[in-house]
């Protein structure tokens, strides 16, 4: 690990790349975009997904690696130190979003270990049997099992950015995100096999462009923005910790690549097992905790499948946690001077502390106008603080902090970035006006 200052940074490119595309890789990528698909019609939707992803999600993510960089400092810090100002409450958005979305992140993350687990203690057992979704719902309206679950998810969380950047952060995504590949491509060799799956792979692959419609269109954007954890401070903080010999555009690109490759790659565990077994690929948020046992307890070795795809899923979900305790605790370490330690687990120890609202709401109490907690904060996040965020970041880098920003892409005139002028204009204009639209068909409570 090198140093700038006595600012932390990654030890090299491929670290920094891992760790960000861990960040943007998560229960989006493996739970959400398949089911999305599935609802969407497919290969139609992929097409329009990655179309989006490469122009929108690229635009965005690089302006917030941009801004990091260039500031050094996090995502209150770096705002103020750019421009000042009402700017650092853009900031702040992101710190809050990071904060509430962790608490309920840390519950659902929780649910993964259970469920590896469980896969070879009784899960096959009540699958076979139908009763998979007795076993879900036995297991979320018990509150004390779901928090000793969630607890557990927080301290790997906990530690890891513990650590720090080099010994943390970067060790661990090195070792988690080839974990991650490898594991999707054994579960991937299995679907593929099953017999029935080419219906699922023709579904899912072979684009009928017929069925794109706005709906469509609304559906990737929405999907898109949010896989690429855009708007929440994640890639401005990571991006502080990016030396300045580091071509930022080529970076993002290969994020941006690995977090697609994942969701497709999901895709392809889940529709040709589910079209094997006649299940319904557009089945929902269920798929993941109902159906999807019951489909692994149908395959020889059905323990081994589950509780591997359960370990996808938590690797997944604990490298974007991750990302989120880190841009709240880089807060306290720049902004209060706390130490990295006690910001990890005093920050650690609070978000674990908001998210046992959440765990208790799955028994269906604790309402907050009419949705449950999770919901509640989910919304809030989601819906307002990730759209929001992202808005004026895009704003900020194509009205205001324009020049600053070819500066640092460019490394100070040393780089020549081929497409400079429309990432500009995409900042301007495409970009804040696809992000006002997911933020207004997000207000509807």
């Amino acid at each position: 690990m090198s140093n700038n200052g006595e600012r932390e940074q990654w030890g090299s490119k491929i670290g920094f790349i891992l760790a960000a595309a861990g960040s943007a890789i998560g229960l989006g990528n493996i739970w959400r975009f398949p089911y999305i698909t599935g609802q969407n019609g497919g290969g139609a939707f992929v097409v329009v997904y990655v179309a989006i992803v490469f122009i929108i999600g690229f635009s965005v993510m690089l302006a917030e690696v941009a801004i990091g960089r260039r500031a050094q400092l996090n995502a209150v810090g770096s705002f103020k130190k750019l421009k000042g100002g009402a700017w650092a409450i853009v900031g702040w958005m992101g710190v809050a979003a990071g904060f509430i979305i962790l608490s309920y992140y840390g519950v659902i993350g929780g649910w993964t270990i259970k469920y590896i687990i469980s896969s070879w203690t009784g899960l096959m057992e009540a699958g076979a049997a139908g009763k998979a979704g007795d076993v879900f719902g036995g297991f979320v309206s018990n509150t004390f099992q779901v928090v000793f679950y969630q607890a557990l998810f927080m301290l790997a969380t906990i530690w890891v950015v513990y650590r720090g950047i080099g010994e943390g952060i970067e060790k661990y995504c090195k070792i988690l995100m080839p974990a991650l590949f490898v594991i999707l491509l054994i579960l991937i060799a299995r679907s593929l096999t099953l017999d029935g799956a080419g219906k699922g792979v023709e579904f899912y692959l072979k684009p009928d462009l017929s069925k794109i419609t706005g709906d469509t269109v609304l559906a990737a954007l929405g999907q898109a923005f949010f896989s690429l954890s855009l708007g929440m401070g994640c890639m401005i903080t990571y991006g502080s910790y990016l030396n300045k010999e580091t071509t930022i555009p080529s970076a993002v690109v290969q994020i941006c690549f690995l977090d697609t490759m994942v969701a497709l790659l999901a895709g392809l565990v889940i529709f040709p097992a589910a079209f094997a077994f006649g299940v319904e690929a557009g089945a929902g948020a269920g798929l993941t905790f109902v159906t999807l046992p019951s489909v692994f307890s149908k395959m020889p070795g059905g323990p081994l499948w589950s509780s591997l795809f359960f370990l996808l899923v938590f690797i997944a979900a604990l490298t974007s946690a991750i990302s989120l305790l880190e841009v709240v605790a880089a807060y306290f370490i720049d902004e209060m001077n706390w130490g990295r330690q006690k910001a990890a687990w005093l920050m650690g120890l609070a978000i674990f502390l908001l998210g046992i609202p959440s765990a208790y709401s799955l028994t269906g109490n604790f309402k907050i106008a009419g949705k449950d907690f999770l919901d509640a904060a989910d919304f809030l996040a989601s819906n307002i603080l990730l759209p929001l965020g992202g808005l004026f970041i895009a704003l900020f880098v194509g009205w205001i902090w324009t020049e600053g920003a070819r500066k640092e892409v460019s490394n100070d005139g040393t780089y020549h970035f081929n497409i400079m002028e429309a990432w500009i204009w995409v900042c301007r204009t495409i970009a804040p006006i696809a992000i006002a639209i997911i933020f207004w068909q997000g207000l509807r409570w």
